[in-house]
């Protein structure tokens, strides 16, 4: 096909950027839906790694689709809002094995009493807007822990695919797997007992 064919099927490039963007966006939903599905629904650490590493197992195979999403943005293209809901999906998901751990009261504190950091009033606020929109009930630190690990998560993923791991570690599937687990327990899931 030339070129100049895709605009028998969209309007102009934004368009065609906008379903390209739109589609990676469902196919990171499914594959961290699915691997969290698979998962025993009491198991919110094991399920935290499934959805995570799923993430990445997606991401190794569709390099060029995550770096479409998750790369440096396209000049000139300003994302509409039908790319939010799909973008929100992996989102979505972790914070809601944040908010099921939370409600089967295994949401722990991950720091000392004398080591929880104080949450600034600005970010108290982001933390409040969130647990409006999917985290009823959680506190305003676990809220921020887990803001803090999703992008961890997708900073992780970035360093690895676009390079900035060569010549620094040799085997980088240990690393993410180590970097998950840390997130867990960042955010305050815990295993079953």
């Amino acid at each position: 096909m030339v070129s100049s064919a895709i605009y028998r099927y969209f309007p102009s490039r934004d368009h065609l950027l906008t379903a390209l963007i739109i589609d990676a966006y469902n196919a990171i939903g499914d594959v961290g839906e699915a691997a969290d599905a698979a998962c025993e629904r009491s198991d919110f650490a094991g399920r935290w790694r499934a959805v995570c590493h799923a993430v990445r197992s997606w991401a190794l195979e569709h390099p060029h689709e995550y770096a479409l999403v998750y790369g440096s943005p396209i000049p000139g293209y300003l994302a509409p809002q039908d790319t939010v809901g799909p973008a929100s999906r992996i989102t979505l998901r972790l914070a809601q094995v944040v908010l099921d751990a939370h409600d089967a009261g295994k949401l722990k504190e991950p720091f000392k009493a004398s080591m929880t950091p104080v949450v600034a009033a600005a970010a108290a606020a982001e933390a409040s807007r969130l647990r409006d929109l999917a985290l009823p009930g959680v506190p305003d630190g676990a809220i921020i822990r887990a803001l803090v690990a999703w992008s961890q998560l997708f900073g992780s993923l970035n360093f690895e695919l676009f390079g900035r791991l060569e010549g620094i570690v040799e085997s980088p599937e240990p690393l993410f797997a180590q970097a998950v687990l840390e997130m867990c327990a960042f955010v305050g899931i815990s295993s079953p007992a």
